[in-house]
Order: structure tokens, then sequence, then C-alpha cells
């Protein structure tokens, strides 16, 4: 029988009151860890256990902190994760085309038939060495920050996973076409963007600052929520990075289009850009968004990180 190790979110929006699910098999070792310390030590326990399966039971905040606090015990050899979606968004399920009431046992009857995806993470490091990397599977920043906070405002009011993205894309759409000076979903924040390996900044329109941008967004994701296609209908494996420079109003009421994969040269030429990049350092003068959680302004190193390998239906 393989061996589980479970890290579980009780306080994830679907597991609230529930009980863990095959708590008493022995092959199962269920740890729901209160602290990132604690979540460190279950990882460790894990990896002395040689488990076979890593299931995280929550949502994309979880698989977050996972991936992190156990970048220095796994590094690139990390056990066969499974996801069981219990998060209020779950971006990651979309990516991976999970089923969003998946249970442990239909995962693991997946994972007996062999059936699996691999995806890389994206690493964020600060620039200065030393500093400890984050790992999750969406950076934003811009505009992006403000959006998190809408999405926030839209789970408290009982939208979750696909309507509430597509709130939250509304609400910022709303805001920067009708808002007037001074409005914050309108503003742009500091940003320098280079590729690491030729030294060169990214492209940037003719509209704006170029230290500034309205929008960043970097993912390695496949597939996105409410069918969306940024990065055009056959997306390539890889870390992908979407920008807009300026909020000019004819472009961001043309970002739906965008969104679901209408990208003709002009709207490039007028600041929408969208890349396949591997090595980025970011300069950040405002804070950005990992995952659903905010972290400071400061210089950082933006990697793929180690592959993972995800059972699927």
């Amino acid at each position: 029988m393989p061996l589980v190790g479970i890290i579980r979110n009780p306080r994830s929006h679907r597991n609230k009151g529930q009980s863990p699910e095959l708590a008493d098999c022995s092959n199962i070792l269920t740890e729901t860890p209160a602290t990132r310390e604690a979540l460190r030590d279950s990882l460790l326990q894990f990896a002395r256990r040689d488990i076979d399966y890593l299931v995280v039971d929550g949502g994309d905040g979880t698989v977050r902190d996972v991936l992190t606090c156990g970048d220095d015990i796994f590094g690139d050899d990390w056990p066969t994760f499974i996801v069981l979606p219990k998060g209020k968004t779950n971006a990651l399920t979309v990516d991976l085309g999970l089923p969003n009431a998946w249970s442990l046992t239909e995962a693991l009857a997946a994972a007996r038939n062999g059936r699996s995806v691999v995806r890389r993470p994206l690493r964020v490091s600060a620039a200065d060495a030393g500093s400890s990397a984050v790992q999750g599977f969406v950076l934003g920043a811009g505009v992006f920050t403000q959006a998190t906070e809408a999405g926030q405002e839209a789970h408290r009011r009982g939208a979750f996973n696909s309507l509430a993205v597509a709130v939250t894309v509304l609400w910022v759409l709303l805001q920067t076409l009708f808002g007037g000076i001074g409005n914050a979903a309108r503003s742009c924040s500091p940003m320098r963007l280079r590729d690491r390996a030729s030294g060169e900044e990214l492209p940037h329109g003719p509209k704006g600052d170029p230290g500034e941008r309205y929008l960043m967004i970097a993912t390695t994701f496949e597939r996105f929520p409410i069918g969306a296609r940024p990065f055009g209908k056959d997306v390539r494996p890889g870390m992908k990075m979407a920008l807009v420079d300026w909020p000019v109003r004819w472009l961001i009421a043309l970002l739906p289009a965008v969104i679901f994969g209408f990208y003709p040269g002009f709207v490039q030429r007028s600041g929408a850009h969208r890349l396949h990049v591997d090595d980025v350092d970011l300069e950040l003068g405002d804070s950005f968004i990992i995952d659903g959680e905010a972290f400071p302004a400061g210089r950082y190193v933006l990697q793929p990180g180690p592959q993972i390998t995800f059972v699927v239906p």
C-alpha cells in the first residue's frame, strides 16, 4: 500500500466543520499544522517516512505554503502531489482539470491508474543572497493587487471559483473604464522587468512611463478559469507573463476579448504584451501577490520551480 501524507487546512472554505477523509487508515498520515513552522516540521517528517503521495487538502494558498515550506526539504525531488480543492478560488484545480468535489478516495483510485500531469510552479526569491524563496502558480502586481482585494470581497458575498474570477475581472474593468483621477484602479505601479539572460528590459509600449506598468501577471498554468485563453489557443508549457503598460481606456475595453484569445498586432503595439519567459529580474515598487497572499516591494528573481507530478482524473 502506498504511504500517503496529508497536509490538511481546516480553515479552508470547504473543510470547515468537516472531518478528515480516511483518517483511520494505517497508511494515511494526516497533519493539520497551524503555523508555517509546524508545516515545515510535518513535511520534514513526511520526507523521513519517504511518502509516496503528498496530499494538499486545501486551496491555492495551502499549495503555495506547502511548496514554499518544503523547498529546502524536497528540492527537485518531490513526491507525487494530490490536490483536494477545498479553497475559495482553486485556480490550480482548473489548470489540472480536477472536479470541484474530488475526494481522497477518487484521487487515490486515479493514482493507482497512473493518471498524472507535470507542472512547474513559479519560484520567487529575493535578489540578495540568503533569502528564502516563495513558490506558487500565479504572481500578480499593479492593479492585480486591487483585483485580489475585490476577489476577497466577492468571496465574502458568496462568489467562489470561476464566478469569483468573473466578478473580479468585471470590477477591474468598470473601475478602470469609468474611474476618475485618483482612482486606485487606474494607477500604475513602479516596475522594472528584465530578462536575466540578455539583460534587456521586457517590451514596453509607447504609452506611459517606462518605469511603470499597469498590470503584470506571471503563471505556469496551461488552462484558466472561465475558459480564458490569455496566452492564445495553443499554450505551451513553461513560464508565461502578461503585461499592460498603461490603462488606455479603449485598450482596457478590449481586455475581455484579449483574455479570451484576441491578440492582433495593434493591441501589442499599444501596450498589451504576452510573453514566454524563463528567468526575469523584478524590481517592484509596490507589493505583489502570489496565490492570494501579498508580499512586500523589492528586488526579486522570478524563475520556474521544480517539476511536480500531479495526480489527475
